[in-house]
């Protein structure tokens, strides 16, 4: 992730109808996805001030819907696509997904519309390079149906069509609770656009696909050649994350709490590295989640659940991508289910989903290493951190 230049953000100014203040430069909009089991109503929108890593005032609920776990971005930020992650046994058991408008001046949300994603839980979304189509995971927790990456068109305007591809794997089995069905976590695109990957944790697999939606935009997708990527057995591949320059790639097993370290070139990843952050610990003890680059591309971090609850920092060799693990940091709560560097680089926010809370931590841009606890933000079961900035 390259290091971009941050404008300020325009808000509605009250001296008059075509008055418009500036908000400082240093102030940056949050958008919070939650679980809504619980207190949470929906998507909530905080100011952050990235001189001080502190919020201003409390959350404020931007949309209500229900378990908007994970928030997409449209390139030029005025689209949100949200995945509602409902399933059998919750309020709404039908996995859906929701488009947003995004207003450039106060950057509130108007619904477009909202669609069935075709399975149980979707858990994460990306879009394809060219906007056309957003592909979701549909994690679904339950063996039958079992777990799908569904393709849906998105029209101009962010409107959503109903998927017009689902594309479901083998599962591994070899753990026979969590492994018994396929259980489609992320997909993400190559950097070049050609190519998508969907990280499989019930098959231990990464499944590629050719994007070519000239060649048939009702099945855009087609498997490469090879078709797949081959994971440890029960290792749950989770979250896939590619370096600036496109050359290598990093990805979370969450079963196995690992990173494995890839060359990447023309749709082949190619394993040059695993590392295991959780040696010697039992599997409860364990649970590998969200990876995030820092602006430079010199430091890698990493979310580790379970019982260990910690944040890993590694130095990223800059010729091959491999990692030196250089600290291991208390998250200060329960399940970092996600986290998010701040625009300037100075902090860093994890949301830690079963203890309700959002903590900011100091970061050294130099070494990598976090610091001290800034503040601690009261929300109930955050999952996903998302900063509005111009660019």
């Amino acid at each position: 992730m390259m290091m971009r230049k941050f404008w300020p953000l325009l808000m509605a100014g009250s001296v008059g109808a075509m008055s418009v203040q500036a908000a400082p430069v240093d102030t940056f909009e949050l958008l919070v996805g939650t679980y809504t089991a619980g207190t949470s109503e929906g998507i909530y929108r905080l100011q952050f001030d990235s001189r001080t890593g502190q919020f201003s005032g409390k959350p404020v609920l931007a949309a209500k819907t229900q378990n908007p776990s994970w928030l997409t971005l449209s390139k030029d930020q005025k689209r949100l696509f949200v995945v509602n992650e409902n399933g059998p046994g919750q309020k709404d058991p039908v996995g859906r997904v929701s488009s947003y408008s995004v207003d450039p001046a106060n950057h509130q949300l108007t619904l477009i519309n909202q669609v069935q994603s075709l399975g149980n839980e979707p858990t994460h979304s990306s879009l394809a390079a060219d906007g056309r189509y957003l592909f979701v995971a549909n994690y679904s927790v339950l063996e039958d149906p079992g777990g799908s990456l569904a393709i849906l068109p998105v029209d101009a305007e962010g409107k959503l069509s109903p998927p017009v591809q689902l594309s479901a794997h083998p599962a591994s089995r070899v753990n026979p609770e969590r492994q018994a069905s396929n259980h489609v976590h992320s997909v993400v695109s190559s950097p070049d656009g050609k190519y998508v990957f969907a990280n499989d944790l019930g098959a231990d697999k990464i499944f590629v696909y050719h994007y070519d939606p000239k060649a048939n935009h009702e099945l855009p997708l087609t498997p490469a050649d090879p078709s797949f990527v081959q994971l440890p057995p029960g290792s749950g591949p989770r979250h896939l994350l590619f370096s600036a320059d496109g050359k290598h790639a990093w990805l979370t097993t969450e079963m196995s709490a690992q990173v494995a370290v890839f060359d990447y070139q023309d749709g082949k990843l190619v394993q040059r590295q695993l590392v295991d952050f959780a040696a010697g610990q039992p599997v409860s003890d364990k649970a590998g989640a969200a990876l995030h680059v820092s602006g430079d591309g010199k430091f890698l971090y990493v979310s580790n659940r379970g019982t260990a609850n910690q944040m890993l920092v590694f130095a990223i060799d800059p010729a091959t991508a491999q990692l030196k693990e250089i600290q291991r940091r208390s998250v200060e709560g329960d399940h970092p289910r996600e986290f998010a560097l701040d625009p300037s680089g100075k902090f860093l926010l994890i949301a830690n989903q079963k203890s309700n809370q959002i903590v900011v931590v100091e970061r050294d841009a130099k070494t990598g290493l976090l610091g001290k606890t800034v503040q601690t933000l009261a929300i109930d079961a955050p999952s996903d951190l998302k900063f509005l900035v111009r660019q």
